[in-house]
């Protein structure tokens, strides 16, 4: 099975909505932090937010400041990245990872990768 498992991507035209879930397993409950990567086409993967689940702090690149959402819900090991009136720019590949701790919007260590889920913003 996999270790992290993301879902809800898709199709949204600019100024909409979309709710990401990174789902766990038993291998990644020990991990205080989670992060969220985004790959744009033809360039390279980076990191879009970050939440410590074991303080509730979370960061954010300055581009999705205001408009995207990190949580975490404890009771099924699932982080969600809420997204907000969604621009072009947006899109792309989202992947979560797990790690010790966060640097900023950079989760540390990144031991477990989920699979990606497509971000598709386009009038």
């Amino acid at each position: 099975q996999l270790q992290l498992v993301e879902s809800g991507g898709g199709l949204v035209q600019p100024g909409g909505s979309l709710r990401l879930s990174c789902a766990g397993s038993r291998f990644t409950l020990d991990y205080n932090a989670v992060g969220w990567f985004r790959q744009a086409p033809g360039q390279e993967r980076g990191p879009v937010s970050c939440i410590n689940r074991r303080d509730g702090s979370t960061y954010y690149t300055d581009s999705v400041k205001g408009r995207f959402t990190i949580s975490s819900d404890s009771a099924t090991n699932t982080v969600y990245l809420q997204m907000t009136n969604l621009k072009s720019e947006d899109t792309g590949v989202y992947t979560c990872a797990v790690g010790p701790q966060c640097l900023g919007r950079l989760v540390t260590g990144q031991d477990f990768w989920g699979q990606g889920t497509q971000v598709t913003v386009s009038s």
